[in-house]
């Protein structure tokens, strides 16, 4: 009896199958081509809005710069435009307080709860309080700002720890800010933290390592690069937040740094200039894009300095 196939396998070309969506005679099928068009035309359009929004912030920036010194607006103390006053450093100044404020809360209170949700939770657990923490993030900014208003304000810092306070001040401004930011914290931090293998937390075990010592000096190393970035994206959070600090910090420039009074952060300004009543094309109107120019800058530095910790610290497994 003739074999008619040998035992090494099928006979040649039999069984062949496209790979990478690539027909046999290796071009792309019209299914792949479809999608990585429609994939273009998104990253297109994110790259379009972005271009999109600096041009629009330049040319009205470039009128201010025309009739504003832009070593006053830059290095001034004093803000007030009907004045031709025009020093940023006090908005700049209250931004950077407020944000500090928030991150002061938002950095323990997000990491600790990621380690919880990592490490500790049970999956039941991780189930219900993960989407219960997320949900934070979906309350608005006003509710927020109001918040700070008729609770942190009056019934927690004035009446419970007696603080001398304004009815604005930066201080509820950022506590409130950083129980906001503190579903972005926790959320990345877990993810991160998740990610390690579990192959290292059990070498850590096994060398007589407690839970407490893997946690933070075994799985908190390795997801390095994730927690810094979840913290930095809060930070550039904080930075762009509007409605809370123009309801809660309030609307006076002050270059006092006391927490406890009443400040106006560079959103809080540009809210309170888009309100429309400066002429379009007036000097006053065009702070609010070189206002916009400056804080984008300053978005732009933190997100370069995200990009160069996560590059510096990333583990890959």
């Amino acid at each position: 009896m003739s074999i008619t196939h040998s035992a090494a396998g099928p006979p040649s070309g039999a069984g062949l199958q496209p790979t990478s969506g690539r027909s046999l005679k290796g071009r792309p099928r019209r299914g792949e081509t479809v999608i990585r068009g429609a994939l273009f035309v998104a990253a297109m359009i994110s790259v379009l809005t972005t271009i999109g929004i600096v041009v629009t912030l330049i040319r009205p920036s470039l009128d201010f710069f025309a009739e504003a010194s832009i070593v006053q607006f830059l290095t001034g103390t004093e803000w007030a435009p009907r004045r031709g006053e025009f020093g940023a450093v006090p908005l700049v100044k209250a931004t950077f307080l407020i944000t500090l404020i928030a991150l002061v809360v938002a950095v323990p209170v997000g990491l600790g709860a990621a380690m919880y949700l990592s490490e500790y939770a049970s999956a039941r657990v991780r189930k219900i309080f993960k989407p219960v923490l997320e949900l934070l993030a979906g309350v608005p900014s006003v509710v927020y700002g109001f918040f700070a208003l008729t609770f942190v304000t009056p019934w927690l810092l004035q009446d419970l720890l007696s603080m001398d306070v304004g009815f604005t001040n930066a201080l509820a401004a950022g506590l409130v800010l950083g129980v906001m930011i503190v579903p972005t914290v926790a959320s990345l931090s877990e993810d991160a933290m998740s990610a390690v293998p579990l192959a290292l937390r059990q070498g850590s075990l096994a060398m007589g390592a407690n839970k407490m010592q893997t946690t933070l000096r075994v799985v908190f190393p390795a997801a390095l690069s994730g927690i810094a970035a979840a913290i930095v994206l809060g930070l550039s959070r904080a930075v762009g937040e509007t409605m809370i600090v123009t309801l809660a910090s309030g609307s006076l420039p002050n270059m006092s740094g006391d927490p406890r009074e009443g400040m106006q952060a560079m959103t809080g300004f540009m809210a309170t200039t888009a309100g429309g009543e400066n002429p379009v094309g007036s000097l006053e109107y065009n702070t609010l894009f070189a206002i916009g120019l400056l804080l984008f800058a300053m978005t732009l530095v933190i997100n370069m300095i995200s990009i160069s910790l996560v590059r510096r610290y990333r583990q890959e497994y």
